[in-house]
């Protein structure tokens, strides 16, 4: 089953793993993290870690749209837990409510070891 969500230039630029669809409204996106991730100060950057969130959210909530429509964020609020310098996160991302032009999406983002590195929620708008 092709996944048009799986495509997107900037997940190939990052190097998102988007996993297939297991059911709709949801989503599983990997990251590996390398150097090419990294703040100044060594860690994964903050902006990687939104990117990641925003990428498992949106392609959730795509998932719950008909071909014909298109969405967009329009809100997105980042948690960080605890920060990180290597390894491989999933963010693992789920609609928790959705209505006929906005939706609201929640996520977890964690480490190898099940650990929590960050928390993210997002608003969608249908186009």
């Amino acid at each position: 089953m092709h996944d048009p969500l799986a495509w997107a230039p900037i997940a190939h630029l990052i190097g998102l793993e988007i996993q297939p669809p297991a059911e709709e409204g949801k989503s599983e996106v990997y990251l590996t993290l390398d150097k090419n991730h990294h703040n100044p100060m060594g860690l994964v950057h903050g902006g990687v870690i939104s990117l990641l969130a925003d990428a498992a959210m949106g392609i959730a909530f795509g998932r719950t749209l008909f071909n014909q429509y298109g969405f967009a964020t329009i809100e997105l609020k980042t948690n960080f837990v605890r920060p990180i310098k290597s390894g491989r996160l999933l963010a693992r991302a789920q609609v928790v409510q959705r209505g006929l032009r906005i939706g609201f999406v929640e996520c977890r983002i964690t480490d190898v070891r099940e650990r929590l590195i960050a928390t993210a929620s997002c608003t969608c708008s249908v186009t």
